[in-house]
């Protein structure tokens, strides 16, 4: 055991595969923080859309958020659509596979509706 010889090629070997490691985490990681944000770009969209729908007399605001939802890439689902007065909140997710950790879903959710106009009055002293 005096003897050194072969300690660069077990370093060597354990670098590589810590750097492997390292690499398959952040892929990993990637594609939950794009499966996110593929789930809240779906799920504003399709708020705007059903907020849109409602205001201008449509029939079904959230079956057009829905169907503006599954258009969007990295295959959204609508999980949840209610309507609350003018406004409208949308939930969506977006699943990911995370390799070994398996499948698992990115969640996103929005509101949209009319903005609130104030008052002519309000804000003057």
């Amino acid at each position: 055991m005096r003897d050194d010889a072969g300690f660069t090629t077990i370093a060597a070997a354990l670098v590589i595969a810590g750097l492997a490691a390292l690499v398959v985490a952040m892929s990993y990681l990637g594609a939950a923080v794009l499966a996110r944000h593929r789930a809240q770009n779906a799920a504003d969209l399709g708020a705007l859309a059903a907020a849109s729908a409602q205001l201008y007399g449509g029939d079904d605001p959230c079956g057009r958020a829905r169907e503006i939802v599954v258009a969007q890439e990295g295959a959204p689902r609508l999980r949840t659509c209610e309507v609350e007065g003018q406004d409208v909140l949308v939930d969506v997710v977006v699943p990911v596979r995370l390799g070994d950790f398996g499948l698992r879903e990115a969640t996103a959710r929005a509101r949209a509706g009319p903005a609130e106009v104030p008052d002519d009055d309000a804000g003057r002293g």
